[in-house]
């Protein structure tokens, strides 16, 4: 029987005997190495067997596996990762990977756990290897089943080695088929669900935040770098094939409150994601956000947050349209949660500010010329404020918010860049709204686009003492331009906005921005407006009838306050002084013409004695402190106090531009254009001179116009010389005009002429009689070669 047995191995084919070779007698002494070598050395001589070599293993191990012999099965499975290691560069590998595949598949439905193991660490090797030709029929469809099957392991022996072979399994199909695209669609809808909820639920199950360590790598931070690969890998057309089981994920399992891991998972997903893929990530979680609208404030507002958190990220990439889109996408979702709330109650109003948060991230990270037209863009959106419904009213006070949101993070520069005329003109009609917590809004709006210099919190509180911390640099040309041209509009909505409400948190706002308008602008060319707006103030508590006793006594505290700040930002002394005469009078006799402001409750309106027009701010007075520190007050002399409700079309008052213009276009216009005017500023601009007002008819304008009206006299001389130049050119001859009218410059031309012409003749003396005569009968210049003057051209 030996021999015999002998006998029929010696039949069997060779590639059969080598394979059986590798087998040891006893299974517990692993691979026989010797014999492995010659069949790898037979593999490679012979590449044509390699496919029938597969298949053989294939065979003994599945023989193997039902007989429960797993020793011999995992030898089977060595042997062919090291003949797949050898002899990857064969073209007859395809055959040999169908055989190889098939044993792994074969390990991994077995229920022995290092079977499992060791065949998705053979599957690992395989993926890394890149192979020269593609298989177009092979398949994986088992394989993510199976490796997603593993991921969510919960027995008790070796679970989390499972889990990472799981893991490593899904890493490894990934690298496989997402290179090419020949392969199967690892994009498909079907796998995606399988694949992106087996890796967050790895990462779930441990530390948001892992410590990589490469010696004992844990599930959630292989999963998570399984994730951050995935979504590094997607094209544009994919990414939303892992967003969606990655959004239903995070639904089903209600990982949105809380949502600290929405927020690890998101900004992972930012963070890998390409640069300009990230817009599609924040406009996916905003249409999960639409699909939510009946879900609970508390869910939306987590949605909310992990977008105000993601947004930034995207801000980068995201420019022009598809950022004002993602702007209108937020207003939508704020007008959408007024609109469907009758009652804002404290969750609604997180989500809200959740919103707004996520629109003020999204600005923060764009140029300064992005955040004016996002402004601009949220301003057109307001509710008109004449609209006085509830809704209405709230929506307004939404919006606002969101653009004070953006307002802050604006860093001012330029004033005319900063309120243009589009945005400008409806915010001042906002700030003459009827809702207190409105114009409160649009108070700090301004507040947050004029502070260039941190002012804000130190002109914070109506004082007539001095701003020890305040910050102040002259303005520029334009700023003092900007003002001309709207300054006045600014005021004036200033002064309607005090008179609209007694509140004191309405009055110390508007107070806190005309504060920072005065600080910002004051200039020599500005004060005099200034002035006049800190009358009108005054004139709205005189006058106004409408207006209780201690609103009226605020507006008197505010404009003392402002009259003493603007005394001390622009230097003027006697402005000054003039001013402290009128605090310490009041401090005699009525201290609730001064700061604090008063609260009505607190205080019995019949002991406020109002009729007090010694304690008042004159604008004589006021003028006479310009003239004397040497200051034009022409503007504040002839000029009306602002008044109450003036419209804001630009005539309704005269700007200084237009002041100056019309004075000059009323100017004598025979004055002599060569004389030099330049001395008007002179004195003003030189520092420590003072100009000496002198008596009206001996100044300095009455001099001028004496001087550069012309007398009787010199009126007649002219009328004369007007009247012989007319005679010369009716009555003159017609070579004398032209010699009149010639050129100085072409005097030179005209002798060279002659004396080019007197050389010509010298030369041509010496030829016959009749040249000569001929030449002499030609000097005569007929009458059509004679040049007419440009003068005389019709």
């Amino acid at each position: 029987m030996p021999g015999c047995c002998g006998c029929c191995s010696a039949l069997r084919p060779r590639y059969k005997r080598l394979v059986d070779n590798i087998f040891p007698v006893n299974p517990e002494d692993g691979l026989v190495k010797s014999n492995m070598e010659k069949l790898t050395f037979y593999s490679l001589s012979s590449p044509d067997k390699l496919d029938r070599i597969g298949e053989y293993l294939y065979q003994k191990a599945t023989k193997d596996i039902n007989r429960k012999r797993y020793k011999l099965a995992e030898i089977a499975m060595e042997a062919m990762d090291l003949l797949l290691q050898a002899c990857h560069a064969q073209t007859t590998l395809n055959l040999f990977v169908e055989s190889f595949l098939r044993m792994v598949q074969k390990l991994l439905e077995d229920n022995n756990p290092n079977l499992k193991i060791m065949a998705t660490n053979s599957f690992v090797k395989f993926a890394n290897i890149n192979e020269d030709t593609p298989s177009y029929h092979r398949r994986y469809d088992f394989f993510i089943s199976k490796f997603s099957s593993m991921c969510h392991s919960e027995g008790k022996d070796l679970r989390d080695s499972l889990r990472l072979a799981g893991i490593k399994g899904l890493q490894g199909v990934i690298r496989k088929t997402v290179s090419d695209d020949l392969v199967e669609n690892i994009w498909a809808a079907q796998h995606m669900e399988k694949i992106v909820p087996s890796l967050l639920f790895n990462m779930q199950s441990g530390d948001l935040t892992p410590v990589e360590d490469a010696t004992n790598v844990t599930p959630p931070a292989l999963a998570e770098e399984v994730l951050r690969e995935l979504v590094g890998r997607a094209s544009f057309g994919h990414i939303r094939s892992v967003l969606k089981p990655l959004l239903t994920h995070l639904d089903r399992h209600e990982l949105w409150v809380p949502n600290t891991f929405a927020i690890h998972t998101f900004r992972i997903v930012m963070i890998s994601i390409q640069p300009q893929y990230s817009y599609t990530v924040v406009e996916t979680l905003m249409q999960h956000l639409d699909n939510n609208f009946k879900s609970s404030p508390k869910t939306r507002t987590s949605l909310a947050v992990v977008l105000s958190k993601i947004i930034a990220i995207a801000a980068g990439e995201s420019v022009g349209p598809s950022a004002l889109d993602i702007i209108n996408n937020l207003l939508t979702h704020l007008r959408t949660s007024v609109s469907t709330t009758t009652e804002i109650t404290a969750e609604e109003s997180q989500y809200q500010e959740a919103l707004i948060n996520a629109l003020g991230e999204f600005a923060n990270h764009h140029p300064d010329y992005q955040k004016i037209e996002i402004m601009l863009f949220i301003m057109n959106t307001v509710p008109d404020p004449s609209k006085k419904s509830k809704g209405d009213q709230m929506l307004q006070n939404i919006l606002l918010k969101s653009l004070l949101k953006v307002g802050t993070q604006y860093s001012t520069v330029s004033f005319e860049k900063a309120f243009p005329a589009s945005f400008l003109q409806p915010l001042l009609k906002m700030a003459r709204a009827p809702h207190d917590p409105t114009r409160l809004i649009v108070m700090q709006i301004f507040q947050a686009l004029l502070d260039r210099h941190q002012n804000d919190q130190v002109l914070s509180s109506v004082s007539v003492k001095q701003y020890p911390a305040l910050s102040q640099e002259p303005p520029s040309r334009s700023d003092i331009i900007f003002t001309h041209k709207h300054g006045a509009h600014i005021m004036q909505a200033l002064i309607d906005s005090m008179a609209l409400s007694e509140r004191v948190d309405a009055l110390s706002a508007s107070y806190n921005t005309a504060a920072l308008l005065i600080v910002e602008m004051s200039s020599s060319e500005t004060v005099q407006e200034f002035l006049l707006f800190i009358l009108g103030i005054q004139e709205v508590a005189n006058t106004v009838e409408t207006l209780g006793a201690v609103h009226k006594c605020n507006l008197h505290a505010i404009s003392i306050a402002l009259l003493v700040l603007i005394s001390r930002v622009s230097g003027i002394n006697n402005l000054l002084d003039y001013a402290q005469k009128i605090v310490d009078a009041r401090r005699e006799e009525a201290t609730y013409f001064l700061p604090p402001l008063l609260e009505s409750k607190k205080v019995a309106s019949k002991s406020l004695n109002l009729s007090l027009p010694h304690l008042a701010i004159d604008k004589l007075a006021l003028g006479e402190c310009l003239q004397n520190a040497g200051m034009d007050a022409q503007r504040l002399n002839t000029g009306a106090p602002y008044t109450l409700n003036q419209t804001d079309h630009p005539g309704h008052r005269h700007s200084w531009v237009e002041s100056v213009s019309s004075h000059l276009t009323q100017r004598n216009s025979s004055a002599d254009l060569t004389v030099y005017n330049g001395d008007v500023d002179s004195v003003s601009s030189s520092p420590g001179v003072c100009k000496k007002i002198l008596a009206p008819e001996f100044n300095f304008d009455a001099m001028k116009r004496a001087l550069a009206e012309p007398t009787e006299a010199a009126k007649r001389e002219q009328r004369e010389r007007q009247m012989q130049i007319v005679r010369t050119f009716r009555e003159g001859e017609f070579d004398d005009l032209v010699r009149r009218t010639e050129p100085k410059h072409d005097l030179i031309q005209n002798r060279l002429n002659e004396l080019f012409n007197s050389l010509a003749v010298e030369r041509q003396i010496s030829q016959s009689d009749s040249k000569v005569a001929q030449l002499q009968g030609s000097s005569e210049k007929p009458i059509y070669e004679t040049n007419f003057p440009e003068l005389f051209y019709y």
